[in-house]
Formats: C-alpha cells, sequence, structure tokens
C-alpha cells in the first residue's frame, strides 16, 4: 500500500498546528506555516542523506532523494490544511 502510518501522522499534525497557529495568523497563513514545516523536514532529511549540510550544496535538499513516501509526506499536511482552512471558512461563513 502507498500510505503508511507517518502520512497519517502528518495529516492529524499538520492540523494540530494549523488549529493552534489559526488564532494568530488566520486560517490560510497557519496552514502554510504548518505545511512549511513540514517541507522543511523533509529537505533537511535529504541533506542528512547526501552527507549534511555543510557537505552538500544549498539545493541538494530539494532535488534529490526525494520519492513518492517524502512527497507523500509532505502532501498529507497539506491536503489536511487545505480542506481545515476550506471547511472552517464554509463554516464561519455559516455563521455570520
Amino acid at each position: 500500500m502507498i500510505l503508511n502510518g507517518t502520512h497519517l501522522e502528518h495529516f492529524v499534525i499538520g492540523m494540530g498546528i494549523q488549529v493552534c497557529l489559526w488564532p494568530f495568523f488566520g486560517r490560510w497563513s497557519a496552514g502554510a506555516i504548518s505545511v512549511a514545516v513540514f517541507l522543511g523536514r523533509e529537505i533537511a532529511q535529504h541533506e542528512y542523506k547526501g552527507g549534511g549540510g555543510n557537505a552538500v550544496s544549498w539545493y541538494y535538499g530539494l532535488v534529490y532523494h526525494w520519492s513518492l513516501d517524502s512527497v507523500l509526506d509532505v502532501l498529507s499536511p497539506l491536503l489536511a490544511c487545505l480542506l481545515l482552512a476550506w471547511l472552517g471558512g464554509a463554516v464561519l461563513r455559516r455563521w455570520a
């Protein structure tokens, strides 16, 4: 199967980060910050696979070692945050 437990964890944690930041930044910005955390984590892991940040060029983590699993590790919180922001906006419009 393509999906594994880390994708579900990233989905839930991404929404949790977004909910915590929502009052301070708004729903869309909070979602973007949450996804940026997971993207930065994946890039750092790829740099580590290449020998560490000092051993590779600045773009190494963006280009190398991407697999379907690492892409889904970023896409799952992206989907969660988009869904939460969209549903949150719909609920807020309904109650306003």
